[in-house]
């Protein structure tokens, strides 16, 4: 009694290519200065069945396309995609951002990033009124705040340390301990905020 199995994967598998792949062969080939002979003998591919993919004289199978890509230092997604391919994944309009504020009205974060992130990374606007004030609960074990100060000076607490940032400068510090940011400034003070959860790897201390 003999069972059949499915046919072991071949060199020659169906694969249906962009119309485009061609030109992105020759772009990225003219990109890198490089021959047909030069493509050739780094990817192994034939030269003559490299000139016909750029002539788009030839369906090449999914390893003849592996082989190329590698051989660009680039991936089979860049290679195959389209000139249609969506470039803008979501125009977010100033009146559906979400804006969080203090009870006191001194303070405003304003959400940048998008919200099936947040598990990984989060940024924020950061705008603050005189003596305006932000205090945080910890957040998850691991995580790093990024702060860049776009104008004004703010004074950043976390743990038991307390250092100030002025407008250009930025300030990395634990965020999975209470911290707190203050407009100590003047005038208004605007930032960018991110945070980069689990970035430690854990609770592994910062090297001061």
């Amino acid at each position: 009694m003999s069972t059949r199995r499915g046919k072991k994967p071949s060199d020659s598998q169906d694969f249906d290519p962009t119309p485009s792949l061609g030109k992105t062969i020759q772009r990225l080939r003219k990109a890198y200065n490089m021959s047909l002979g030069d493509l050739s003998e780094q990817s192994g591919v034939a030269k003559s069945i490299i000139s016909q993919i750029e002539r788009n004289e030839t369906n090449p199978t999914l390893s003849t396309v592996y082989r190329l890509s590698r051989a660009l230092d680039t991936t089979i997604d860049e290679v195959l995609r389209t000139d249609d391919q969506k470039v803008f994944l979501e125009h977010q309009l100033k009146s559906g951002v979400p804006i969080l504020e203090s009870q006191d009205g001194l303070c405003r974060l304003a959400i940048a990033g998008p919200l099936n992130l947040v598990e990984q990374v989060q940024w924020y606007d950061f705008r603050a009124r005189p003596k305006g004030v932000l205090e945080s609960d910890p957040h998850p074990p691991g995580t790093v705040e990024h702060l860049y100060i776009l104008a004004g000076e703010v004074e950043v607490t976390t743990g038991e340390m307390t250092k100030r940032a002025k407008t250009g400068e930025t300030l990395r510090f634990r965020g999975d301990l209470p911290h707190r940011i203050e407009n100590v400034g003047e005038g208004d003070a605007h930032a960018t905020m991110v945070l980069v959860l689990r970035q430690l790897g854990g609770a592994e201390a910062v090297t001061q």
